[in-house]
């Protein structure tokens, strides 16, 4: 192949249809919206989801389930996750985040207890499990509460 074969792929480059443009186009004085109406004037047509006047469908069906605006939402870690760092180390979430244990804090860290430690860590969170707490000290390691 050289540099003077190269070409497209087929069907990759289409033509910018072009209205308005006389009779003779196809698209031409109407430019394909027909005479009048909402939707033949500049900024015309409707919203989605817009029934005519009507109460629209999302409107009708009954709404189920609570949000709670004042619920905090915890990125959980299980004991078994912090076994990747080093003996002594000192984990905060600022530490989880560099190590690619988690993406970001949200409302914030909650150690849960699944798995075994083998492990002693000082481990920083804003919330821990009682079985978490357990097996943390167990294996030699601290637990503050943030």
């Amino acid at each position: 192949m050289k540099l003077h074969e190269l070409s497209p792929a087929p069907g990759s480059k289409k033509v910018r249809t072009r209205v308005g443009r006389g009779l003779g186009s196809g698209l031409g004085k109407t430019s394909g919206k027909g005479h009048k109406g909402q939707n033949a004037r500049s900024g015309g047509g409707t919203r989605p989801g817009f029934e005519g006047g009507q109460k629209p469908l999302y409107l009708r069906l009954p709404k189920r389930g609570f949000y709670n605006k004042f619920g905090k939402e915890f990125v959980e870690i299980n004991v078994r996750d912090l076994n990747r760092f080093e003996n002594g180390t000192e984990i905060d979430p600022v530490v989880m985040i560099e190590s690619g244990l988690i993406k970001n804090i949200r409302d914030g860290v909650r150690i849960l207890g699944s798995g075994e430690l083998e492990k002693s860590l000082t481990v920083k969170a804003n919330g821990f499990t009682k079985s978490a707490v357990e097996k943390i000290q167990a294996a030699g390691g601290k637990v503050e509460v943030i």
